[in-house]
């Protein structure tokens, strides 16, 4: 019987070895020879070790097409496998879930239990990708549940929350899919999530009352007291301060480590982003600007004479109000809520997370790990990226191309 009275046979080829230019190129150039459809392709690079595997129809002799990829691959020094008659080319289902781990290290005996975690559960991990190696370790799990309900969506949650805390690792759970790369809002608490400490304890410590307004505002983190209350009885305190210490607490921020990135790479992305915080527009109306943020939202202390009177002027920014103004400001720029982020640290943010599309807790009090989407327990900022899908790679590579671009004379 002739070549061509043959019927098409699918075979599925693996190549292995350390990468080098032109391995895919000689490949390609094999296949060609033989006149084979292409069905399939993937690759993978690990540390400069090349994996690729190219699936295939070939309408005439397979065992020549093997001959003349094993001999092409020599030339180039790779380890190639041939199996002919793999079987149908079935495109797999999209993934259900995108499951991203961090760690300080993610060891192997974490990411074990975690691989069991998944499987108890039903689910079938599709591909693995590193996306960060710096200030954690981050892994992306592309995972297929054995449903998209939202009782199976919880159950992942759960159970990977639980081991999270286990193995000190952050584990992250999001549907996967376009939503997932959608998101379009960030909004961020202020104290102990963009800038370290609280700031009406800065300013306390000028009137000498830091340890008293320390501890009621733990007390309103923990939820154990009304915010509003607690905010007034702090800002009692400082009744009679000179404004100017305003000025000296807004220059000793300190920006969590990995703010700055975040914030400059959500820009470049295209976020709008902002700051809904319980704390005092006067002090973070600087930062907010120099970081270029979208949007403001605070309280507003009172002044009369150069003096700090000891009271708020206008409405508080309170738990309520910050999921009020996440609202507003997902409606000024045109954002539905499922595509906003809201990321805090206290009990005063449950409404906004609860609010938002993706729900963060930052080293956060349990009252609000409880009910946040996610959270993250170690201390750099920019791990909110990553949990968004943003590569480690991706932040450098823009910082690269912001930083050419600047050099270029006008």
């Amino acid at each position: 019987m002739g070549s061509d009275a043959q019927s098409a046979t699918t075979v599925l080829v693996t190549v292995t070895g350390r990468d080098r230019p032109g391995v895919t190129s000689v490949l390609l150039a094999a296949l060609a020879r033989h006149h084979v459809s292409l069905l399939d392709v993937e690759q993978v690079v690990i540390r400069g070790r090349l994996t690729l595997g190219v699936l295939v129809e070939c309408p005439s002799d397979p065992e020549a097409l093997q001959e003349a990829l094993e001999g092409a691959m020599a030339t180039v020094g790779m380890n190639v496998d041939v199996e002919i008659g793999a079987g149908a080319a079935e495109r797999p289902a999209p993934s259900t879930h995108a499951v991203v781990v961090l760690g300080s290290p993610v060891t192997a005996r974490s990411f074990s239990r975690i691989a069991s975690e998944l499987a108890k559960q039903g689910a079938n991990i599709d591909s693995i990708r590193g996306i960060a190696d710096y200030p954690v370790t981050g892994l992306e799990l592309m995972v297929t549940a054995s449903d998209t309900s939202e009782e199976t969506n919880g159950r992942l949650r759960t159970g990977l929350s639980e081991l999270a805390m286990a193995e000190a690792v952050d584990i992250a759970v999001e549907r996967a899919g376009l939503a997932r790369r959608a998101k379009r809002l960030v909004v961020f608490d202020v104290d102990s999530t963009l800038v370290q400490g609280e700031v009406i304890e800065m300013l306390a410590a000028h009137a000498g009352v830091e340890d008293k307004v320390r501890e009621v505002t733990e007390s309103a983190m923990r939820g154990e007291i009304d915010f509003t209350e607690s905010l007034h009885q702090r800002v009692a305190t400082l009744a009679g301060l000179d404004a100017s210490v305003i000025d000296e607490v807004a220059e000793k921020l300190e920006l969590t480590p990995g703010a700055r990135t975040t914030i400059r790479t959500l820009r470049r992305l295209g976020y709008h982003c902002g700051v809904v915080s319980g704390g005092f527009r006067q002090v973070i109306e600087g930062l907010a600007h120099e970081l270029e943020l979208d949007f403001v939202q605070a309280n507003t202390l009172e002044i009369v004479d150069g003096k700090l009177t000891g009271r708020v002027v206008g409405d508080v920014v309170d738990r309520a109000a910050k999921a009020v103004a996440l609202r507003r400001f997902a409606d000024q720029v045109g954002v539905p809520m499922e595509q906003t982020v809201a990321v805090g640290d206290g009990a005063n943010d449950i409404d906004m997370l609860n609010a938002a599309g993706l729900g963060v807790a930052f080293n956060a009090k349990p009252a609000l790990r409880e009910v946040a989407d996610t959270a993250l327990s170690h201390p750099f900022l920019d791990a909110v990226l990553f949990i968004l899908g943003v590569t480690r790679h991706e932040v450098e590579a823009a910082d690269a191309v912001d930083g050419l671009v600047r050099r270029v004379p006008l």
